[in-house]
């Protein structure tokens, strides 16, 4: 029996736990085990990449409903690029579909959408639809959400090296080097450290995602694969997020 039209609209059953004045600003996933997904089905590989599309949705809707400002997923390494070239173009084809697929409710919603990474290494069909969409939607108020693509947390620090060095040659960089300095060069200048760092796979591993942003990040290590991730866990990672306390490095004031 099909459900009512205003199904969709329903508040989820875990919204009205959830704190709305301790809600993470930035919250990062690192989207794993996809592989393991389609083997554990005697599928191939690509096949629990297509699945992990639904679970792409679901983090997307939940941090929208929700009003998470900022939410950054790990869609493909530097170090993917070994994996072999039939897999790779695979990728890049189900990447397209996607973009294709979500580009009107994208364009047309409220969400801003952009990419950090070595994206010039990207095939060019791709290059083409990420700076469309990303042109299209960069002036959108609501969430942003930053699909890392040829991506390397070690990359993004060296390329921020390079450039400053660059720009120190040509006089345009201040003597003083502080932390405000290199962030300015990182890929997203304006993305706010991550508060909560979400791994699927239960692989206790960052996997080079984020190293300056994640440097005070809550982890959350599920061990969901990821095309198994619904709205029910990114919820629930949010609650456990609220209740933890956190230092920064300092200590809770105790009475």
């Amino acid at each position: 029996m099909p459900e009512p039209r205003d199904a969709a609209k329903q508040p989820h059953p875990l919204a009205g736990l959830l704190d709305r004045r301790k809600l993470p600003r930035h919250v990062a996933i690192i989207m794993d085990g996809n592989g393991r997904w389609a083997k554990a089905r005697g599928l191939a590989r690509i096949e629990g990449h297509k699945s992990g599309i639904n679970a792409v949705k679901a983090a997307v809707e939940a941090a929208e409903e929700i009003g998470i400002p900022y939410l950054t997923l790990y869609a493909f390494s530097v170090e993917n690029w070994k994996r072999p070239e039939t897999e790779v173009r695979a990728l890049f084809k189900l990447l397209e579909h996607y973009l294709d697929r979500e580009k009107k409710k994208l364009e047309g919603g409220k969400i801003r959408f952009r990419t950090i990474g070595r994206t010039a290494d990207l095939p060019p069909r791709v290059r083409s639809r990420l700076k469309d969409l990303s042109l299209k939607t960069g002036k959108v108020e609501g969430l942003t959400l930053t699909l890392a693509l040829s991506y390397g947390g070690r990359s993004e620090i060296a390329d921020a090296v390079k450039t400053m060095v660059e720009d120190a040659r040509h006089g345009k960089l201040d003597r003083e080097i502080n932390e405000e300095t290199v962030q300015k060069y990182l890929y997203a200048p304006d993305l706010p450290d991550a508060d909560l760092l979400i791994r699927t796979s239960g692989e206790y591993r960052i996997s080079n995602f984020l190293l300056w942003q994640v440097a005070y990040a809550e982890l959350m290590i599920l061990d969901t694969l990821w095309p198994d991730f619904t709205k029910d866990h990114f919820y629930e990672a949010i609650l456990d997020y609220q209740r933890r306390e956190r230092r920064y490095g300092g200590i809770v004031d105790q009475d």
